[in-house]
C-alpha cells in the first residue's frame, strides 16, 4: 500500500477520533446536550473501522504510529477549532511524535529486517 494511502487513512483515522472526542467533551463539559455524545460515539466507532483498513497486520504497531498523528492532529484541532495557542515545545514535541510514527510505520518489516525479540 502506497505511503499516500496509509497517511490518508491515519488523517481520517484522527479526524473520526479526535472529532468523536471532542463531540463528546462538547456533550459533558459544555452541555451541548445527548445528541453531540451521540455522534461522538459513532465517530469513535468509525474512528475503530479506519484503522482497521491500514494494511499492516500488526495492531500494536499501527495504533502505536497512530499515536503520533493523533498528537499532531489533536494540536492541529485545538488551533483551528478552539483557537488553541500552542508553544514552541508544543510544536516540537508534534514533530518528534510524527517523526517516531513514520519510523515505526514505514520501517521495513519483511525478511532481513531487525527484530528484537
Amino acid at each position: 500500500m502506497s505511503v499516500f494511502r496509509i497517511s490518508i487513512l491515519f488523517v481520517l483515522a484522527a479526524i473520526a477520533e479526535i472529532g468523536g472526542a471532542w463531540l463528546i467533551w462538547q456533550a459533558v463539559k459544555e452541555d451541548r446536550g445527548w445528541l453531540f455524545a451521540v455522534l461522538g460515539v459513532m465517530a469513535l466507532g468509525a474512528y475503530g473501522f479506519i484503522a482497521a483498513l491500514q494494511p499492516d497486520a500488526h495492531f500494536g504497531r499501527v495504533l502505536a504510529s497512530y499515536g503520533g498523528v493523533f498528537i499532531a492532529g489533536s494540536l492541529a484541532w485545538g488551533i483551528i477549532v478552539d483557537g488553541f495557542k500552542p508553544t514552541m515545545w508544543d510544536w516540537v514535541g508534534s514533530v518528534v511524535a510524527l517523526v517516531g510514527a513514520a519510523i515505526i510505520i514505514f520501517a521495513p518489516t519483511g525478511q532481513g529486517a531487525d527484530a528484537v525479540s
